[in-house]
């Protein structure tokens, strides 16, 4: 498995007060030097009228550009910061040219309706009843079904959190992990979004928050990535700086 960034020197995939993060991006900034860091990327959140309470606002945005590219020549010779963004399947284009892309899915739209599918437990099963019937097979064929298109859809360099849609089926409490009809939905979506050999993340932001015992994504996914040679990047999904490098000692040794 070829992890890009094996030696745990470096994460993409960070938030800031801009978006749902807690820091200011200095704050983060000065924490990967701490940790020795040799790269430090953000990751806002792009613009999402149906999302506002997590995402960039438009004025924000360019805000967070100026920033981060401000850091950028601030801290030239002692990190690289590279300017990122984290664009939503269903969110508002943006043809800033970015330093990278992650491409992820949020939500699923159903009936003109936005279903956020990693939100709460509480949201999701309201909405699973709301808009499924209460079918949580629908909900997942559903949300590979887009996450197969994430890389066209968004124009991705790396692929974000593929699985999420199980950050909340601990002990299989919605849906079974698996069984065969699962395992077969989300290997077809991966072989399609893998295609044009994105990366994709080792990401450990639900295991930092407490709602897993394993990065996304799951083993034979992870697996099946490799057997696909697409390469794989370490990340926290960091949403405060405490987090910035969770769990990467430990998936060093044994990714996933």
């Amino acid at each position: 498995m070829r992890i890009l960034n094996a030696d745990g020197r470096w994460n993409l995939h960070t938030h800031t007060k801009y978006c749902d993060g807690k820091d200011e991006p200095e704050a983060l900034v000065r924490r990967a030097i701490e940790l020795g860091f040799t790269k430090l990327g953000f990751s806002g959140h792009g613009y999402a009228p149906y999302d506002t309470d997590v995402c960039m606002s438009p004025e924000g945005t360019v805000q967070y550009r100026n920033e981060i590219l401000g850091l950028k020549e601030k801290y030239r010779g002692q990190i690289r910061i590279l300017l990122g963004i984290e664009k939503d399947f269903y969110g508002e284009p943006d043809d800033f040219p970015y330093d990278f892309v992650i491409g992820s899915v949020h939500y699923l739209r159903k009936n003109g309706v936005y279903m956020c599918v990693e939100d709460t437990p509480e949201r999701l099963i309201r909405q699973t009843e709301e808009l499924f019937d209460g079918d949580y097979r629908a909900v997942v064929e559903q949300y590979y079904d887009t996450a197969a298109q994430v890389v066209e859809k968004t124009g991705c360099d790396i692929v974000g959190h593929f699985d999420i849609v199980t950050k909340f089926n601990r002990g299989n409490r919605f849906f079974d992990e698996d069984s065969e009809w699962y395992r077969r939905t989300a290997l077809r979506a991966l072989r399609e979004a893998a295609r044009s050999r994105p990366v994709f993340e080792i990401n450990t932001g639900a295991m930092a928050r407490g709602y897993m015992d394993r990065p996304y994504p799951a083993r034979f996914l992870l697996d099946e990535i490799d057997r696909l040679d697409c390469p794989v990047l370490l990340s926290s999904d960091c949403h405060s700086a405490a987090m910035l490098d969770y769990g990467f000692d430990a998936l060093r040794r044994t990714p996933g």
